[in-house]
């Protein structure tokens, strides 16, 4: 891969793996365009690893908030100050706990399709009917007014929201578009469902990272990888900071259009 490959690779996975137009279906399509018919899985791990490095920095307070809240959590619960049912009232608590409830059906998923994510990432025309089913979900936003009084976010919603992002496995399947998206559409507020989103993409990214990484070779670190990695971090903390503001704006079926063409694009290219 040439430096350029990689700096016009790792730009297109800081953008699309926080906007809500799916980063893995595009590194699929340009990876093709590349001419580099076999993933390059190492590189691919980077980048991703890049964006996640931009989602700490991002949500730097709320971890650090949540930390510190377990901390003090799990000392009053050893030092049997509070109980169990105490876990509810304390808001980084139960929100380190949602996440965690969330990342157990994306697991799930993630593993049982693991298998068969050559086979997806090799399909351009199923990375294009992916992306124009993302851009249905979008424009679907565009009815959904945040009322002033939105529901308790429940273990159910997080089990909902989890296994939405198990399926965003699928390239051209929005990762942060379809749980935003599912969180609206369960009533959570604009903000919370785009916090909760990211943050429960932490465990989803590290997982992923962790089990492609096996199959994955570190000598194929170097300075091109690098500079991929660099790239993807600065460009995803700016996109980031984009869709927060997309989001709360409630402007979300703006990248409907977008998914649709490209979508039709890559159906045309792998008829």
């Amino acid at each position: 891969m040439e430096p350029v490959q990689a700096i016009i690779l790792g730009i297109i996975q800081g953008l699309t793996e926080f906007l809500p137009v799916s980063s893995s279906g595009h590194l699929v399509l340009f990876q093709h365009l590349f001419g580099l018919e076999e993933p390059e899985l190492f590189f691919n791990i980077s980048v991703h690893v890049g964006t996640l490095v931009a989602v700490v920095i991002f949500f730097r307070k709320e971890i650090q908030s949540i930390i510190v809240s377990l901390v003090r959590f799990s000392a009053l619960l050893f030092k049997r100050e509070v109980s169990f049912d105490d876990v509810w009232k304390d808001a980084d608590v139960k929100l380190a706990i949602l996440i965690v409830i969330g990342s157990i059906p994306t697991a799930f998923i993630g593993l049982m399709l693991h298998k068969v994510t050559d086979i997806m990432f090799s399909s351009i025309f199923l990375v294009g009917c992916a992306l124009i089913v993302t851009g249905l979900f979008l424009w679907g936003t565009r009815w959904i007014k945040e009322e002033e009084d939105t529901p308790d976010f429940t273990i159910k919603n997080a089990l909902v929201i989890g296994v939405v992002q198990g399926m965003a496995i699928i390239p051209g399947i929005s990762r942060s578009g379809s749980t935003i998206v599912a969180g609206l559409f369960l009533g959570l507020s604009r903000e919370t469902a785009a916090r909760y989103s990211f943050l429960l993409s932490i465990p989803a990214i590290v997982g992923a990272e962790i089990l492609s990484l096996r199959e994955a070779s570190l000598h194929a670190l170097d300075g091109v990888t690098i500079l991929g990695t660099i790239t993807a971090g600065i460009v995803g903390y700016c996109a980031l900071k984009l869709l927060v503001y997309i989001v709360k704006a409630g402007q979300m079926h703006l990248f409907s259009p977008y998914c649709w063409i490209v979508g039709i694009i890559a159906l045309i290219w792998g008829w």
